[in-house]
């Protein structure tokens, strides 16, 4: 099985190599070349074209820059290591972490725009859960979209989770108060919410996930306990944008980010944070259910530079 920085590496491959042509060449990963004022334009356009934003990218180049004019041997594996360091400083408390055990049941809404993989991230999600030894309870509160309930049904019967839906075009907010009596009766420790993808520019969607929360805290005032953000990765910087408005009218707790695997854009993740400031909880990089991983900032860091410690 390969370790949580293997499942980084490969996931973040197509961002990474964006590094290599400023940094040496793939087979020694950034190892012998030693870096020049060319190297240095490659870099800074690959840290641009990667999407990690204008302040975090002039971070990174100013401290390779300052090592660079302090030292004219400067290769590209220390500068990597520099940029790695420069990453995990922007990015510390980022990890988000939960503790399904904190209430019973701890209720986690996922919300999006369709397309983000919302609906096969929660399915992934309750398998998480479940091999952690945690009882998961999936609401299939998606009563919008005609396919929503057979894929998270799918997904559930092949993951062995446990569902409760209800017919195309029901009440989302019915689903989501029985879900929740379902999982007090059935001792569940996570009630996973996968909510209908929504414009950020809808109101009248948008009021309905308001509608969902005040169902909810008829059961737990406090519910849901945490409102994550499914974000497509490869959207780069326009993913700040949603999550802007989503913050703004539901109160987001934190963020997931989907399909890191296939995009060059992986430095959207640290954009969200530093705009927001919303811990990030779990990270797609595959389609596989071990694919989705919880955010590390070490891991995150290293791969994308291609730094082993």
């Amino acid at each position: 099985m390969r370790t949580f920085f293997g499942k980084f590496k490969e996931g973040l491959k197509k961002t990474t190599p964006t590094f290599y042509k400023a940094f040496g060449s793939v087979g020694d990963l950034f190892g012998g070349k030693k870096i020049d004022a060319a190297s240095l334009d490659e870099l800074e356009e690959a840290l641009y074209t990667a999407d990690f934003g204008v302040e975090t990218s002039e971070e990174i180049l100013s401290e390779i820059k300052d090592a660079y004019r302090k030292s004219n041997d400067l290769r590209g594996q220390q500068a990597a290591r520099i940029g790695a360091q420069v990453l995990k400083r922007v990015l510390e408390g980022a990890a988000g972490r939960v503790d399904p055990t904190e209430h019973q049941p701890t209720v986690i809404a996922l919300i999006g725009v369709n397309g983000s993989g919302k609906t096969t991230t929660t399915a992934k999600l309750g398998k998480l859960f479940a091999d952690d030894g945690h009882r998961p309870l999936v609401a299939a509160c998606d009563t919008f979209r005609a396919a929503a309930n057979e894929q998270l049904k799918t997904w559930c019967d092949r993951l062995g989770l446990d569902l409760v839906a209800s017919q195309h075009g029901a009440d989302s907010a019915a689903v989501a108060y029985d879900a929740y009596q379902a999982a007090q009766k059935r001792g569940a420790q996570v009630l996973l919410l996968d909510t209908a993808g929504r414009l950020h520019n809808k109101s009248n969607l948008m009021q309905e996930l308001q509608k969902i929360r005040r169902v909810l805290q008829k059961h737990n005032p406090e519910a849901p306990h945490h409102a994550w953000l499914v974000v497509d990765g490869s959207l780069g910087s326009n993913s700040i944008d949603q999550a802007r408005v989503f913050h703004r009218e539901f109160g987001l707790t934190g963020i997931v980010v989907t399909k890191l695997d296939g995009t060059s854009r992986g430095g959207a993740v640290v954009g969200i944070y530093r705009e927001l400031g919303l811990p990030i909880y779990f990270v797609g990089m595959g389609e596989r259910p071990e694919d989705l991983q919880p955010f590390s900032v070490e891991n995150y860091a290293n791969a994308i530079f291609g730094v082993e410690d």
